[in-house]
C-alpha cells in the first residue's frame, strides 16, 4: 500500500467555520499574533492567552468535519495516510484519520507551563486561569507558540521523507519550520497542492496545483488518485 502524507493548514478547516489567522477577516485582525500566539505573549499577560484559547475551544466544538475532512479520512480506504497539520483542531481524527500528527499542538489539550511533558486530555472545556497541572504549576494551552521548538518536526520530517504522494491543502508555506517539510519529500515524490489563493513555492519541485478551495480541491485529486 502507498504512503500518502496530507500537509494540511488552516485552510482546510476554513469551511468548518474555524476562522484563520491571516486573511483579511483573520484573527489576526482582533488580536495581535505577539499577545496571543508567542511565548512571550504567555509570559506578560498569561490570562488574556488563556481566555483566547478558551474561545477557540469552544468555537471548535460546534464546528464538524468538513467534506476535505472526511475524503482524506477515506483515502486510508486505498493509502497508507499520515496527516502532518499545522492546525490545532480536531477536525482530522473526527474526519476520519487515524494517524495525525499534529505540529503546533492540540486544543483539546493542556500542560503545564513549565513543559510539554505534563499533558492532560480537557476537551472543550475552558481552562481557568491559574488552574494547575499535575505537576504543581500553571495549566496552560498545549499550543507550540512562535518562539517556542517543534517537538515533532522531526517525526513530521520521517514521515514526508518516506511519501511516494504528498498533498498541501490550505497552507501558505509562509510558517516555518513546517514550510520546509514540502521539501523532505522524495525526488520522484508526486506533489499536489491544493489551495484557491497562489501560494509561492521555492525551489525545483514539480508540483500540481489544483486552484480551489479544500472541499472541492479534494473532490477532484480523489477521483484523481483513485483513477
Amino acid at each position: 500500500m502507498k504512503k500518502l502524507v496530507v500537509l494540511s493548514g488552516a485552510g482546510v478547516s476554513a469551511e468548518s467555520g474555524i476562522r484563520t489567522f491571516r486573511d483579511s477577516d483573520g484573527l489576526w485582525e482582533e488580536y495581535p499574533v505577539e499577545d496571543v500566539a508567542t511565548i512571550d505573549g504567555w509570559y506578560r499577560n498569561p490570562e488574556l492567552v488563556t481566555q483566547f484559547y478558551n474561545e477557540r475551544r469552544r468555537a471548535l466544538e460546534k464546528a464538524q468535519p468538513n467534506e476535505a475532512h472526511k475524503i482524506i479520512g477515506e483515502l486510508e480506504q486505498y493509502f497508507e495516510v499520515t496527516v502532518v497539520t499545522q492546525n490545532v483542531d480536531n477536525l482530522h481524527e473526527r474526519g476520519g484519520s487515524t494517524h495525525v500528527i499534529h505540529l503546533h499542538g492540540e486544543l483539546t489539550k493542556a500542560c503545564s507551563e513549565k513543559g510539554k511533558g505534563c499533558v492532560e486530555e480537557i476537551g472543550y472545556r475552558d481552562i481557568h486561569y491559574g488552574e494547575k497541572a499535575r505537576d504543581g504549576h500553571i495549566l496552560r494551552p498545549f499550543i507550540v507558540w512562535f518562539g517556542e521548538d517543534v517537538p515533532l518536526m522531526a517525526t513530521a520530517s520521517e514521515a514526508v521523507s518516506q511519501a511516494d504522494i504528498l498533498i498541501v491543502i490550505g497552507t501558505s508555506l509562509n510558517v516555518y519550520p513546517a514550510a520546509y517539510l514540502v521539501y523532505d519529500a522524495p525526488a520522484n515524490c508526486p506533489i499536489y497542492l491544493i489551495d484557491p489563493k497562489e501560494v509561492q513555492t521555492h525551489g525545483s519541485r514539480h508540483i500540481e496545483f489544483i486552484r480551489e478551495k479544500a472541499t472541492v480541491g479534494m473532490k477532484i485529486l480523489k477521483e484523481k488518485l483513485l483513477q
